[in-house]
């Protein structure tokens, strides 16, 4: 087998740069949360292929369903020669997803792809050609997704120029609030200023949809108070504009319920899935309300590979894993005991600005003077490179890079997250010293 220094170096020679890679290590196996890499150290996996493996790596049941999948058809396309998964796959996710009217639901290869399909049919179900994204918002790096994303590098540097009729707004980022207010004092100024969006940058009866993340993830898992999900409700419902949820990151248990948006009781309109929905296979859905999803006409929506009969056979057994096997009560539990975790991390370590999330899908935004809140950006690379010396894969994010964030396996064990959180302190305390 390799040493990892030869697949460096065939790495550098045969794959652009621009493909970045965060560990120096390539992996062999990964079972749970544990990876093993060629040279046979062990990682836990605080990073989950950036959220990809909520049931874990090499789940059992996943693997089993696309083994018996791969054993009777791998392809024929569902325009071409339909089959029972996709029908009894879309069939699940109209049952869970939010909201109890009549849903549909389609299937694609990416979130980035769920998203632009989201767009597309909201744009037809509306006859508006304007979208509202937000700042801090990260929704892909296809040509419309990487406009509705917020950060410019380096996510959109050099790749423009970008998708027309997309306007951003602040986001309820209340850790660094963009009006300068303080929750819950401000009364959803944040929210409301949509109204004053309408006259300054784009009429809503212009507005197609809002897409937001419940949870902003490469933004730094910025999470909105109670307030604000219901407010942007009540304001598209008053205008006739459509809500877009996009839970590519959040879905699928991540923050301790299925979908994320049910933490503030909120319906969306349509909402987008990938990531941990195929359990590490390439899969995304976009699921809505039937009125919406039916607009666009026969031929309209679609895809060779959408809806892959082994990606589906992987996604009927994660939900499965967590309808019927209590995957979601696990994640419940793993949230309150890094919360707790954190808060007291948050008491120790100065540079610890703020804990925030929820579930196990938590942060803690790292600064350098608690009063200023001056980004600790140099020192979440360092924590992230030090964690990674003493076995933990763990993934920074924000603006600035100075979040880190938290997406392990649900599956992790006590023993494994307690090792993974002490080796975060030990970490901290040294940056500290």
């Amino acid at each position: 087998m390799r040493t990892q220094e030869v697949s460096q170096a065939l790495r550098s020679k045969h794959v652009p740069p621009g493909v970045s890679v965060l560990s120096p290590s390539f992996v062999k196996e990964a079972r749970g949360a544990i990876i093993v890499d060629t040279e046979g150290r062990e990682l836990i996996d605080f990073a989950g292929g950036i959220g990809v493996a909520n049931v874990g790596h090499c789940h059992p049941k996943v693997v089993a369903a696309v083994k018996d999948q791969a054993e009777k058809f791998l392809h024929t396309c569902f325009h071409i020669v339909p089959y029972d998964l996709y029908v009894d796959l879309a069939a699940q996710m109209n049952e869970l997803a939010p909201g109890d009217g009549d849903k549909m639901t389609i299937f694609l290869n990416s979130g980035a792809e769920a998203v632009e399909n989201a767009v597309k049919i909201a744009r037809h179900a509306t006859g508006r050609p304007a979208v509202i994204a937000f700042e801090n918002g990260f929704h892909g790096r296809t040509n419309l997704t990487m406009t509705l994303t917020s950060k410019v590098k380096p996510y959109k540097l050099g790749f423009g120029p970008f998708a027309p009729e997309v306007y951003r707004m602040p986001y309820a980022y209340c850790y660094r609030c963009p009006f300068g207010l303080q929750h819950p004092g401000c009364n959803m100024a944040c929210a409301d200023h949509l109204e004053e969006f309408f006259i300054s940058h784009v009429a809503a009866e212009k507005t197609a949809a809002i897409i937001a993340e419940p949870i902003q993830g490469e933004g730094g898992f910025v999470t909105p108070p109670p307030e604000y999900f219901p407010r942007l409700r009540e304001i598209c419902d008053r205008h006739g504009i459509l809500l877009i949820i996009d839970e590519v990151q959040t879905g699928m248990g991540r923050t301790g319920k299925l979908f994320a948006i049910d933490h503030w009781g909120v319906v969306p309109d349509l909402v987008t899935t990938a990531k941990s929905l195929g359990g590490g296979l390439p899969i995304s859905a976009v699921t809505g309300r039937a009125d919406i999803m039916s607009s666009p006409h026969v031929g309209g929506l679609g895809g060779t590979y959408g809806g892959n009969p082994i990606a589906l056979a992987a996604a009927q057994a994660v939900l499965e894993i967590f309808t019927k096997d209590g995957l979601l009560a696990r994640a419940e539990e793993l949230g309150v005991k890094m919360r707790a975790r954190m808060d007291e991390l948050q008491q120790r370590y100065e540079i610890i600005g703020e804990v925030r999330g929820k579930g196990p899908m938590l942060a803690m935004e790292l600064v350098r003077d608690r009063e200023t809140k001056e980004p600790a950006a140099a020192e979440a690379k360092k924590l992230v490179s030090m964690c990674y010396q003493k076995g933990l894969v763990l993934l920074s994010c924000g603006n600035h890079g100075n979040v880190i964030r938290t997406l392990m396996p649900l599956v992790i064990t006590d023993a494994e997250l307690e090792r993974g959180m002490s080796i975060i302190e030990e970490s901290l305390q040294e940056l500290s010293a």
